[in-house]
């Protein structure tokens, strides 16, 4: 299955962004040639979905997108098995999502998040069952360690199932954790890399200053995110790196970052996440930037081959979403 070297994720719509303004953003990305689209059934509540489902229902899109979704995250605060990846939620989830989105399938169903407490047979065989059903055509994982993801397509050779074909790690010039082990493990078996946050929830774009005042309201305004992680005062260095060498190539720094990440050994396709139709377009600049063996060894300068400056991988799988997030 071919997908464009770039993904447009729907985390905001519904959320952040209204809903005719997410119908205008996917109908632009997919008329500038993207062809994948990546949502989950906690974005906004399932709006997230339900919109992603609008707008592909119209003009015979469907046939053309490459759908993913994403299912673990509690959907309900009362029930304690709409959550996880057990085998009655992995079912129940996947026929919410085809509901909200429309379909009759999903191109890539993935896990959100591991879950040591149910044993990967289990999970396996149920999305092995939804995949001879023709309800998803493949199935992948999100922030999954290198020695979980082995340890899966291990399970599934022994048991004769469906693998996992993709994992969709954070990644971006500052965190680049998965360059220790799971980019080496993908590479090895043959897994697809989808980064989310290659922009580290924009730091990358340059519209925060040195100085803690930042040059617009955003996420990181207050100096922290959402989930309460900080900025610090190593990652500037970076930042104004890629300032710098943006300046020279006549893009933005968004545009730089995202296309050093989309032209990494490995990557497949990262997911961009805007919030706005000039985000979006901003974005799809990144498709035209060249990104030179040179450019990679000055940007490595300031931010090292597996380095981390600003973590999202090792703190993204647990309380920081939610009290029912924990692991359990």
């Amino acid at each position: 299955m071919k997908v464009s070297p770039l993904c447009l994720g729907a985390m905001m719509f519904g959320l952040k962004t209204p809903e005719p303004e997410s119908i205008a953003m996917i109908e632009r990305a997919l008329d500038h040639g993207l062809n994948f689209i990546d949502t989950a059934n906690v974005y906004a509540g399932g709006e997230s979905e339900r919109i992603v489902g609008r707008a592909l229902a119209a003009g015979g899109r469907r046939a053309r997108t490459v759908l993913a979704t994403k299912l673990h995250f509690p959907t309900s605060p009362d029930d304690p098995n709409a959550r996880g990846n057990s085998r009655r939620n992995i079912i129940a989830a996947c026929e919410s999502s085809l509901r909200r989105l429309q379909t009759d399938w999903i191109d890539l169903y993935q896990l959100h998040r591991s879950q040591s407490n149910v044993p990967i047979d289990e999970t396996l065989r149920a999305l092995d069952d939804l995949i001879r059903a023709g309800k998803v055509r493949y199935a992948g994982t999100s922030t999954f360690p290198a020695w979980q993801i082995v340890e899966s397509l291990w399970a599934s050779r022994e048991l004769g199932l469906h693998r996992f074909v993709s994992e969709q790690p954070a990644y971006s010039l500052l965190d680049r954790t998965i360059e220790r082990e799971v980019v080496p493990a993908a590479q090895t078996f043959g897994m697809a890399l989808i980064p989310w946050s290659p922009l580290a929830g924009g730091l990358l774009t340059g519209k925060y200053a040195r100085d803690g005042i930042p040059r617009e309201e955003g996420r990181w305004a207050s100096g922290r995110d959402f989930t309460g992680r900080r900025t610090n005062d190593e990652m500037h260095p970076v930042i104004e790196r890629v300032r710098e060498l943006a300046r020279e190539k006549g893009c933005t720094p968004g545009q730089l970052a995202l296309a050093w990440c989309m032209h990494q050994p490995g990557i497949t396709a990262p997911i961009c996440g805007p919030r706005t139709l000039e985000q979006l377009e901003d974005n799809l600049g990144a498709l035209a930037v060249h990104v030179s063996d040179g450019d990679r060894l000055r940007l490595d300068e300031v931010a090292p081959p597996r380095s981390v400056t600003v973590t999202y991988y090792d703190n993204a799988a647990g309380a920081d979403f939610g009290p029912h997030l924990h692991r359990w």
